[in-house]
């Protein structure tokens, strides 16, 4: 199996790399030197380019067909940017700040063992919500992730947030270690299928960790425009990889 008609899209984040960390520079090469002769590959992510940079290559927009932030809000092809889409211009200044107010009270009365800073992070597409903060420490991280599936944190303040917003048009999206995403509905991972569903694909193959229900990469899992991968990490990816190229 091997061909251009063929694409490989790749969450980042927990599926080509450890959490929130560099790629491994062997599974790096593996992708750029074993994958990329057999098929076009395009990266799908909830955060913003700069990040995405930080744990993959430098020069990650040259050296692959699509690069896709913000889950495809913003879209890159063959190194030129192609598409541009932003929360504020389709919410609504007044509706954002009156969302944001609300999340600042709510956690403000969350006690955590413990905060930082940076609890919302607003990007081009989405905002991005951190009970614990964005600016801790790996560990702090780790702990918080325990922490969280014990008793919900996250989940919880998606419902509390959900049900003071009914009307708004947002969807909520748990990913990663610490935060979750916000975005209008339709806004999620599959919002960059449009950029490539039309390019003459024989097939389009998904690979993501977080598959299941409320997970970031749930939708696009399950679209019918995608053959959906359900990976447990990096090796896992490379693993399943070598197996649909019979490598």
């Amino acid at each position: 199996m091997g061909s251009k008609d063929i694409l490989c899209l790749f969450d980042v984040d927990g599926t080509l790399t450890k959490s929130r960390q560099k790629i491994d520079r062997n599974f790096e090469q593996f992708l750029l030197e074993k994958i990329k002769p057999l098929a076009h590959i395009g990266l799908v992510g909830g955060s913003d380019l700069s990040k995405i940079q930080e744990q993959m290559c430098e020069d990650v927009v040259g050296s692959y067909k699509y690069i896709f932030p913000e889950n495809g809000l913003i879209a890159y092809k063959g190194g030129v940017l192609t598409h541009k889409q932003s929360i504020q211009e389709f919410v609504g200044e007044e509706k954002l700040q009156e969302f944001i107010n609300f999340v600042l009270k709510y956690l403000s009365n969350v006690t955590l063992p413990l905060k930082r800073g940076t609890f919302v992070e607003f990007r081009t597409g989405l905002i991005n919500i951190c009970p614990i903060g964005r600016s801790c420490s790996q560990k702090e991280r780790d702990d918080f992730e325990k922490y969280d599936k014990a008793h919900h944190i996250r989940k919880d303040m998606i419902e509390a947030v959900d049900a003071k917003f009914p009307d708004i048009g947002f969807k909520y999206s748990i990913g990663g270690q610490i935060s979750f995403d916000v975005f209008p509905i339709g806004w999620d991972k599959t919002y960059c299928l449009q950029h490539v569903e039309n390019e003459g694909y024989r097939e389009i193959h998904f690979f993501g960790d977080k598959t299941d229900f409320g997970g970031n990469d749930h939708e696009i899992f399950k679209d019918g425009r995608t053959i959906g991968h359900k990976v447990l990490n990096p090796d896992d990816t490379k693993e399943q990889l070598i197996k649909l190229f019979s490598l």
